[in-house]
């Protein structure tokens, strides 16, 4: 399996993968096949599309630790940029065909209406993940404030997922459906969280009582 994951093959397929979405979309536009209200088709279709690949991108680690297979984190950064690439034409469908690039109207609009600024707000917060994805961020941030930086990708599918629930209105079986996959993601990466939390306070006192015992 290993010699699967770092094989740049592996990677090559999987950006391929990736790229079929928006190939079927490019074909669906020249073929007018994009039914009755195109503008609403893209929109939905890019959404989805980002909210699939944040839990994808969600669910590398997860996947990496309960699966031994830690080579699966050479893919998270393109699965993330990704689900920023569709985001970003999801904004540009509303901006654009929806808004006619009317930038006032749109502000107007994002106030306005909860659903959309809740989606911009996801928009928003996954900008600067995107910008800092590289190695040299990395190190500019550090670790540390890189790694809670990126924890935000939460708070974006969370705020996604809310989009998508108040947008749609009666069928909201998919918007759920993506929630519930979202809160068991969030739910593992909080209990991880708290686990080692517990290992690290369990180890502390059992080195403060290791000099105890010792001079007893």
């Amino acid at each position: 399996m290993r010699a699967i994951l770092v094989s740049k093959w592996t990677k090559v397929a999987i950006f391929i993968f990736c790229l079929m979405p928006f190939g079927d979309l490019v074909w669906r536009i020249i073929k007018s096949d994009l039914g009755a209200n195109p503008v609403e088709y893209l929109q939905h279709a890019t959404g989805d599309w980002t909210i699939r690949f944040l839990v994808f991108t969600l669910s590398i680690t997860p996947f990496r630790k309960l699966l031994r297979l830690p080579d699966l984190i050479r893919f998270r950064r393109m699965l993330g940029l990704f689900a920023f690439f569709y985001v970003s034409l999801h904004f540009l469908t509303y901006l654009g065909p929806d808004q006619s690039f009317d930038l006032s109207a749109m502000w107007k609009d994002v106030a306005k209406r909860p659903f959309i600024t809740v989606g911009f707000a996801a928009f928003v917060l996954l900008i600067p993940l995107a910008i800092t994805s590289t190695t040299g961020w990395i190190r500019r941030l550090g670790g540390k404030r890189w790694q809670l930086l990126h924890r935000s990708i939460y708070v974006a599918a969370v705020c996604g997922v809310i989009h998508y629930y108040w947008l749609v209105k009666s069928d909201v079986r998919k918007p759920l459906f993506y929630g519930a996959l979202v809160g068991i993601l969030l739910l593992w990466r909080l209990g991880n969280w708290f686990f080692k939390k517990g290992s690290a306070v369990a180890a502390k006192l059992s080195a403060q009582r290791a000099p105890a015992n010792s001079s007893q």
